[in-house]
């Protein structure tokens, strides 16, 4: 009898769809706008910075997400773009090489290593994120490394194993020809 309430609610959610769901349920409102939608539309820079708090998490994921998808026609202006000492174009430069060639990891593990606690503390969670998804795939590129050079050193020693059989199929063939013709003279005397 106490179920009939959350079966009809759950019948009435059910038969309207999605449409009685909000939008986006995880927006908050942040204290300079009215609501997180707001504060997310007014934020569009192409390089982040700290100094917008309020698109501080908006903008970084949305230049992590560009620097992903980007390629090196992308990658290398923007890379000229973020030169500089400053401790946000030092992690903006990271965020873009963590997702260059493998050559660009290690100077992109440096810069986060150098600079995340320099970090605005909001934005640290996300950069160490990155950090660490940065050093695994190092980690599998080097254990892919290791692997493909253990596969050559294999097959360079299944190769000299090969010319060893041969060389050695060749003997035994020689001495089957010997032992052969020392037979047909025992057979003739």
């Amino acid at each position: 009898m106490r179920y009939r309430p959350l079966l009809a609610c759950a019948t009435v959610l059910w038969l309207a769809g999605c449409e009685l769901l909000p939008e986006s349920p995880f927006d908050q409102p942040t204290g300079r706008t009215t609501s997180g939608v707001a504060a997310v539309g007014n934020c569009q820079a192409e390089v982040p910075s700290f100094a917008d708090e309020a698109c501080l998490l908006y903008d970084w994921v949305a230049f992590g997400l560009t620097s992903q998808r980007g390629d090196r026609a992308w990658r290398d202006p923007m890379l000229t773009r973020l030169q500089g000492n400053a401790v946000e174009r030092r992690l903006a430069r990271a965020v873009a090489l963590a997702w260059g060639s493998e050559r660009q990891w290690d100077q992109a593990a440096e810069l986060f290593k150098a600079d995340l606690a320099a970090a605005p503390a909001e934005l640290q969670p996300l950069l160490r994120y990155w950090l660490n998804e940065l050093e695994g795939r190092r980690a599998m590129a080097g254990r892919l490394e290791s692997a493909q050079g253990e596969l050559a050193g294999t097959e360079q020693r299944r190769a000299a194993l090969e010319e060893e059989n041969a060389a050695l199929a060749e003997k035994l063939e020689a001495l089957t020809a010997i032992e052969q013709s020392i037979n047909l003279r025992q057979q003739t005397d």
